[in-house]
């Protein structure tokens, strides 16, 4: 599942406690024979025939499915997944022949069960359960749902699926568990003319008396129920062949001239993919469904041989599409395709070990972009990737990449920064520390070793140790089953007269946020030093918390050269002086370490808040665009802590302004012909924030260009266009608001009318946001478009959002993914820095949220303590730099 939002479910089963479950695999052969389940063990299933007979215009579905399954110990019922479905009848018949066996039902709601009972017990053996039952169509992004869209022949209705993690339940009974691994045949009683699709290829397509057709397709491969597929619309398909599978972009009627470069990347990738993995993709198909839409926790999910993704991750639009759209686009299909493998061939035996799926394709996205589109310059991404994990990790309700588990809501809260970024951070720390080769045939080895079976995080360790010879395991555990940062001190860098060589001390302690004075874990770190200006790199082990390493050359060490340790660096004053005074010479992407350490160390109050403005006020205009992306973002950031004290924020902003327009006057508003990718996105992100900053000229030039765009498209071109509605919707005024929301109604293309309303909820005017919020209460925007309205809103106006759900919660929670409230209303208020909010969301949560289920609400709480504590310790510092100069 990418997460261009993030996923998942989150309500359902906040009482339900699992069978033994282990977080931390300290007997890896145990944990390996015991699986974790919710559900009784004495029966699995082998394979489900399914048919699905939906009404899209009546919101239900009908049901029929005949589930092989064996007995594995006597028993007189069977119990497995069953949600808001209503059971007609339900039969048992015997492989061995004799009457049917007629079931009673029992429903429990709660825990999300059905449990059919016999009149005797079954004996050991192999049975056919057969279930007649329907279900309802929901509007939210869970189970079998609905999209209603606009297009040029009118309101259209087409129906998807989302069942990661626990919602297949929701469309067919089912052990719905990853281990569960089973194969299933489907068809489906669809309106004429219009297209079904699922997982594998259509077989045959035949008319039924009534005019409608009966559509049924290929039995799939051995699989988790969760990556089973059906979608149904009035829909077209664009098809390549590559490396002897079909591939093809699914899209909603009239789209479909917008998936071409979808198209050409999954064929890219596909090669890339099958020569990586040393397994061929194993399908005979692999579509990607382009959907109208939004979700608040996910852009798109791997189901397996028809990846689903919302329009807005995966179609170009030549009207809107941006440089950086593109690297997305091609980041969430490098992402899904690496989840055939790792995930869908492969999959976690548990939710504990999530990251085995979503860390590995993250990772794999980053290194699949950079190889196949290097002119992008993406690599220095991964530090980006890196700080979006530590910027989590370094409070006391982070967790561990490998994390217990024990219902489906705390599943559900799993798919996180930790999960993802710190998972894809730490598979680029161990590559780098085995090298390339020998993690690849450790990979290909799991592969061969895992396919079509299930797994847990020391199944890959003990390949990838046998492939490299190296002790892989000790460190992987360190950093998969302990929470948080590391932080290496380096201390008496010294180069001694008449020697060629620089002496450094590295002592490992933890970065916290919010636990300064913690009793640091201990980690063994893989580091690698470099003195600046040099060439030649020195790898060593930080064990048992302390190190002396000398490191060739004589100069100021850079510590974590190259940036592909998970650890947070923190220099002597003198060494950072040092560093500071050769900042310009260093690498681009040691600049970003460099910065983004100085930054995080600053306001955590390990060394000198000012540090970080040092080393951007010595960027030179010649820097990669890259590092100018940093500071820019930096700088926002700043800005916003400055909120509330005007005088201040204004003297910062004075400041921000003048250091950026020699290098906005650089890049310019207009492309120039065969510049790099990194300028086009630098351009956007320099007018995003400068107009945050509240830049005269460049909210002028905005204006001017939106306004004399109709008269001279050239004023406004589609690599812009995205960028210059969003500062004239952030400074809008109630004329300019009225004329965005009268184009929002008009507008027929959903990708545009999807910006649309985003941009109205956008506005920096307090009166102008409240309207945004009552708008999204309203049917107009959509009901995938009003949870995001105000998401949108609780960027600028935080309490506002906050405050204005918790007065109309009934609404809202129509409007949110049933299953991730307990996500949704704590990053409304996040970005709070007003203490009142924690009161609010503290009750809020107490009386919602499970004792379990509060990892959202803890961590926004944590945020909005470490923001009200930065701006009283910190900005101080930051003032008077700024008075210094």
């Amino acid at each position: 599942m990418h997460r261009t939002l993030i996923s998942a479910a989150v309500l359902a089963l906040a009482g339900l406690t699992a069978a033994p479950a282990f977080s931390a695999p300290a007997a890896p052969a145990a944990r390996a024979v015991q699986a974790t389940t919710q559900l009784p063990r004495e029966v699995r299933p082998i394979h489900y025939d399914v048919a699905l007979t939906p009404d899209a215009a009546r919101s239900t579905f009908a049901g029929k499915v005949a589930i092989t399954l064996d007995v594995l110990a006597p028993t007189a019922s069977i119990t497995l997944n069953a949600a808001d479905l209503a059971f007609i009848s339900a039969t048992l018949a015997s492989g061995a022949g004799g009457a049917p066996l007629q079931a009673s039902t029992s429903i429990d709601a709660a825990a999300q069960t059905a449990t059919f009972t016999f009149a005797r017990p079954l004996a050991k053996g192999r049975y056919t359960l057969a279930l007649d039952y329907t279900g309802v169509i929901g509007q939210q992004a869970l189970g079998l749902f609905s999209l209603d869209y606009d297009s040029a022949a009118g309101n259209q209705r087409a129906l998807y699926t989302q069942f990661e993690n626990s919602d297949a339940r929701r469309m067919i009974p089912s052990w719905d568990e990853p281990a569960y691994k089973a194969s299933f045949t489907l068809q489906a009683t669809v309106p004429a003319g219009q297209m079904a699709v699922s997982n594998m290829p259509v077989t045959s397509t035949s008319t039924l008396p009534d005019g409608r057709s009966l559509v049924k397709f290929g039995a799939t491969p051995k699989m988790s129920t969760y990556l089973l597929f059906f979608g149904l619309g009035d829909f077209e398909r664009v098809t390549a062949m590559a490396d002897g599978t079909e591939l093809g972009v699914i899209t909603t009627r009239g789209n479909a001239a917008k998936a071409a470069f979808a198209l050409d990347a999954s064929k890219a990738l596909l090669g890339e993919y099958n020569r990586y993995f040393g397994v061929r993709y194993p399908l005979p198909k692999l579509d990607n469904i382009a959907a109208p839409g939004r979700s608040q926790f996910f852009g798109a999910m791997e189901n397996w041989g028809a990846i689903f993704t919302f329009e807005y991750a995966i179609l170009l639009d030549p009207a809107i599409s941006t440089q950086y759209d593109k690297q997305e686009i091609f980041a969430t299909a490098a992402h899904e395709m690496a989840h055939q493998w790792f995930g869908n061939l492969v999959t976690m035996q548990w939710w504990d070990d999530l990251w085995l799926n979503e860390g590995f394709a993250s990772w794999m996205e980053g290194r699949m972009t950079a190889r196949l589109h290097p002119e992008w310059h993406t690599a220095l991404g991964a530090v980006g990737a890196r700080e979006r994990a530590m910027a989590r990790d370094a409070f006391a309700t982070t967790h561990p990449v490998v994390q217990h588990v024990a219902t489906v809501e705390q599943a559900s809260q799993a798919f996180d920064d930790i999960t993802y970024n710190k998972g894809a951070s730490v598979i680029g720390m161990l590559e780098d520390y085995v090298g390339a080769q020998a993690w690849q045939n450790g990979v290909r080895a799991y592969m061969r070793e895992h396919a079509y079976k299930n797994t847990v995080s020391d199944d890959l360790w003990r390949a990838i140790e046998k492939a490299a010879r190296k002790p892989v395991m000790a460190i992987a555990h360190d950093f998969t089953l302990k929470p948080g940062v590391p932080l290496i001190r380096v201390d008496g860098p010294a180069c001694k007269s008449g020697s060629s060589s620089t002496l450094v001390v590295l002592t490992q302690q933890e970065f916290s946020r919010d636990v300064p004075n913690k009793k640091p874990l201990r980690w063994r770190v893989p580091v690698t030093l470099q003195v600046a200006g040099s060439n030649q790199q020195v790898r060593a082990l930080v064990s048992a918390g302390k190190a002396t390493v000398s490191v060739p050359g004589c100069g100021p060490v850079i510590v974590n050269a190259g940036q592909n340790g998970y650890y947070r660096t923190l220099y002597a004053p003198q060494q950072f002086d040092a560093l500071s005074a050769s900042f310009a010479s260093l690498a681009p992407i040691d600049q970003l370490g460099l910065l983004s350490d100085s930054w995080a160390l600053g306001m955590a109050g390990m060394q000198p808040a000012a540090g970080f403005m040092g080393l951007a006020n010595a960027a030179t205009l010649a820097a990669d665009p890259q590092v100018w992306g940093k500071i820019v973002r930096i700088f926002g950031t700043l800005h916003g802590h400055y909120a509330g004290d005007s005088s201040r924020q204004q003297r910062f902003d004075r400041f921000a302004v003048a250091r950026l327009a020699p290098v906005f006057n650089q890049v310019g508003w207009n492309a120039r012909a065969g510049e790099n990718a990194t300028v086009a996105n630098l351009r956007a992100e320099l007018i995003g924030t400068l107009s945050d900053l509240n830049d005269n000229a460049t909210i002028a030039e905005a204006r001017r260009r939106y306004a004399g765009a109709a008269d001279d498209e050239q004023l406004n071109p589609p690599a812009l266009r995205k960028t210059i509605m969003a500062v004239i919707a952030q400074h809008a005024d109630a004329q300019t608001w009225d004329g965005m929301h009268r184009a929002a109604k008009a507008e027929k293309s959903p990708m545009i009318k999807d910006q649309l309303y985003h941009l109205l909820a956008s506005a920096g005017n307090d009166a102008l946001a409240r309207r945004a919020l009552a708008l999204a209460m309203t049917d107009e925007p959509g009901v995938t478009n009003s949870a995001a309205m105000l998401a949108q809103v609780a960027q600028e106006h935080p309490d506002m959002a906050f405050d204005f759900a918790l007065a109309h919660i009934d609404k809202v929670n129509q409007r949110v993914d049933a299953t991730s409230r307990s996500r949704y209303l704590p990053r409304l208020a996040s970005g709070s820095a007003d203490p009142a909010t924690i009161g609010k969301l503290n009750a809020y949560a107490g009386a919602n949220f499970a004792a379990g289920s509060r990892r959202d609400a803890d961590t926004a709480i944590a945020g909005i303590r470490d923001r009200i504590k930065t701006r009283a310790e910190r900005l101080s510092e930051i003032d008077a730099w700024l008075s210094a100069r």
